[in-house]
């Protein structure tokens, strides 16, 4: 009875971490191509050319709209055809699920194009030269800082999206 047991908790274990797996992080930018708010999805179509279908949920976080502002339950309220949006989102399977949603441009994210100089993933902050020569350095949001990775060292040139709070300037996405 034991053995059985424990066959099936070693069992749960490995069927638990593959499931887990499918579970991955990522993020788009891109314009809003539709959105369907009786299916609660939204259609965003990269710069790429290519066309992404999200679902989002109650828990789905709005940056940079006027819902956040009020509170919304609804995310994807403020979201209309040919918004410029970041969408950060979980995929398990064949499914993306928004997980959070910035908007890019009037009342939303900045972008600029900089030159990565070093990164602080301590710290999370990130230091860049500008277009100008300039230096500056970013703060970057929790999702920013594990959707970028090591990989942001070696990036060389990159279009950060970000925000100023409180005289900083917040990192949300690196493309």
């Amino acid at each position: 009875m034991r053995k059985y047991l424990g066959l099936g908790l070693l069992f749960s274990l490995f069927a638990g971490s593959a499931f887990a797996a499918d579970d991955v992080a990522s993020a788009v930018a891109g314009t809003v191509k539709s959105v369907d708010k009786g299916a609660k999805t939204v259609v965003v179509k990269s710069s790429e050319g290519t066309e992404h279908t999200f679902h989002f949920l109650g828990r789905t976080v709005e940056h940079g709209a006027e819902a956040t502002a009020k509170g919304s339950r609804d995310a994807f309220q403020d979201v209309k055809e040919g918004d410029n949006v970041i969408v950060h989102y979980t995929v398990k399977g064949a499914e993306k699920t928004a997980e959070e949603v910035d908007h890019v441009g009037k009342g939303g994210l900045k972008m600029s194009v900089v030159a990565v100089k070093s990164v602080d993933q301590g710290a999370k902050t990130v230091t860049v030269k500008t277009a100008e020569g300039g230096e500056e350095t970013y703060h970057m949001a929790d999702r920013a800082a594990r959707e970028s990775g090591k990989g942001l060292e070696r990036a060389g040139k990159v279009t950060v999206y970000y925000s100023e709070e409180a005289g900083k300037k917040i990192a949300h996405f690196f493309k």
